[in-house]
C-alpha cells in the first residue's frame, strides 16, 4: 500500500487529500513502534529533567528564543545571534528587521501555549491566532482567490518548479482542519499514541496549508503545543526546527512521499527520530544550562553575598539584560542595579555592551553556550 501510486496532479488544488486517520496498515508497522519506544523514553527523560528545576523560566525563555530563530531560518529568515538577543533588551517598536520576525514566532508560541492550558483542546480560533501573531496582520482562512503553490526551493534546473498545490476554498480547507481537529482532540475515537498523531497532523496540516503565509512556522508551533495538550511535557522547550534544518532534503522528500505515495510509515519515523535527538539534545542542554547557572550562583554567593539568588536568576533569562529589568522588590532602584551589574562585571561574569544611548550587559558564558549548535 505505501508503494503504490497514488493519482494526484501537483498543478491541481488537491482537494482530495484524504482524510484522517491515515490506514493503520501503513502507520502501525514493527519499525514505527521501535522508534516510538525510544522517543516516548527520551521524551520522558527531558519532562523529569525539566521538572527538578528550581525555575524553569530560565529555560523556558532561553530554549524557546533558540527554537524561534530556527524555525524562522527554516523559511530563509537570518538573524545572527547578538543581533536577535541585544533586540530583546530595547522596545518592541524599535526592533529592525528579521529579529522581529523571530520575536513575532515567540510571541506566538506563548499565545499558542496559553490558548491550549486554556481551553485543552485544538479548534481553528487558536490556530488563526498563532498565524496572526506569526504574521501580523487581521486576515484568516485562504480565501478562494488566493492562488497558492508550493515551489522547489534551490537555483537549480528544478528551482522554481510547482511540487505541490494545496487544497483551495475556504469550505474544502474547513473541512480538512475540522478532521485534523477531531483526530487530534479525541482520544477515544482515535486511539493513537500522541507522538504518532503528531507525525501525522505535521503532515496534514502542511498539506491543507490554510493561512497565505506564515504556514511552515504555525505548523511547527501546533506539534509543540499538542505535546503540551497530551502532558507529554509540562512547558515547551522540545523543538523540531533545529533538526528539519540539518535534515532539509529529507523532510520535504518525505513529505512529498506521503503526498504521492501515502509513505507514512518514513514519514513518521523521520518525526519520531527527529523527537528523540532532539529530546536527547535539549537534555544535555539543560544540564549545561543548570550547572553554569549554579557554578555562577556559587561564585557570586562567596563573592558578593548581598546579591540574592533571584537576581542571578534574571540574568539566565537571557543573554543580554537591562539592569532596569533586575528591579524588584530585592533591587529596589535603578542605582543599586547598576552597581550590581558592574560588581558582576568585575567577577567576569557581565560585559557592557552600549544599544543605542543604553548600557546593557551580556552574560557571556550563556550567550556562548546558546550559540552552540
Amino acid at each position: 500500500m505505501s508503494n503504490t501510486i497514488i493519482p494526484y496532479d501537483r498543478n491541481k488544488p488537491y482537494n482530495n487529500l484524504p482524510l484522517l486517520p491515515p490506514p493503520d496498515e501503513n502507520v502501525i508497522t514493527i519499525e514505527v513502534l521501535q522508534a516510538l519506544n525510544k522517543s516516548n523514553k527520551a521524551l520522558a527523560e527531558l519532562k523529569g529533567l525539566a521538572g527538578k528545576l528550581p525555575n524553569q523560566s530560565m529555560l523556558v525563555n532561553t530554549i524557546a528564543l533558540r527554537e524561534a530563530k530556527a524555525s524562522t531560518e527554516i523559511e530563509n529568515i537570518f538573524t545572527t545571534d547578538d543581533e536577535l538577543y541585544k533586540s530583546l533588551t530595547i522596545r518592541e517598536s524599535d526592533i529592525k528587521g528579521n529579529a522581529r520576525e523571530v520575536l513575532f514566532y515567540r510571541q506566538a508560541l506563548w499565545k499558542g501555549f496559553n490558548g491550549i492550558k486554556k481551553n485543552e483542546e485544538f479548534n481553528i480560533d487558536l490556530l488563526i491566532e498563532v498565524y496572526q501573531e506569526i504574521k501580523q496582520v487581521k486576515d484568516g482562512i485562504r480565501p478562494s482567490q488566493t492562488e497558492t503553490v508550493i515551489k522547489k526551493r534551490g537555483s537549480g534546473l528544478l528551482g522554481g518548479t510547482v511540487v505541490y498545490t494545496p487544497p483551495k476554498g475556504i469550505d474544502i480547507i474547513k473541512e480538512k482542519l475540522d478532521n485534523l481537529f477531531v483526530y487530534l482532540n479525541d482520544d477515544e475515537k482515535y486511539k493513537y499514541d500522541p507522538l504518532i498523531k503528531l507525525a501525522v497532523s505535521h503532515y496534514q496540516f502542511e498539506a491543507i496549508h490554510p493561512f497565505r503565509d506564515g504556514n511552515g512556522r504555525t505548523g511547527r508551533i501546533l506539534s509543540i503545543l499538542l505535546m503540551i495538550q497530551k502532558q507529554l511535557l509540562e512547558i515547551p522547550i522540545l523543538y523540531l526546527s533545529a533538526y528539519i534544518i540539518r535534515e532539509k532534503d529529507d523532510y520535504y522528500e518525505l513529505l512529498n512521499s506521503v503526498t504521492t505515495r501515502r509513505n507514512w510509515k518514513n514519514w513518521i519515523i523521520y518525526i519520531l527520530k527527529a523527537i528523540e535527538e532532539t529530546a536527547i539534545y535539549t537534555i544535555s542542554k539543560i544540564e549545561e544550562i543548570d550547572s553554569l547557572f549554579n557554578n555562577t550562583l556559587e561564585l557570586i554567593s562567596n563573592k558578593l553575598p548581598h546579591i540574592r539568588k533571584e537576581t542571578i536568576e534574571k540574568i539566565f533569562e537571557q543573554p543580554y539584560v537591562s539592569p532596569k529589568k533586575l528591579i524588584d522588590q530585592n533591587v529596589k532602584s535603578l542605582n543599586t542595579a547598576k552597581k550590581y551589574m558592574g560588581q558582576m562585571e568585575e567577577l567576569g561574569i557581565m560585559i557592557p555592551k552600549k544599544i543605542g544611548k543604553e548600557i546593557v550587559y551580556l552574560n557571556i558564558d550563556l550567550f556562548n553556550l546558546l550559540s552552540e549548535t
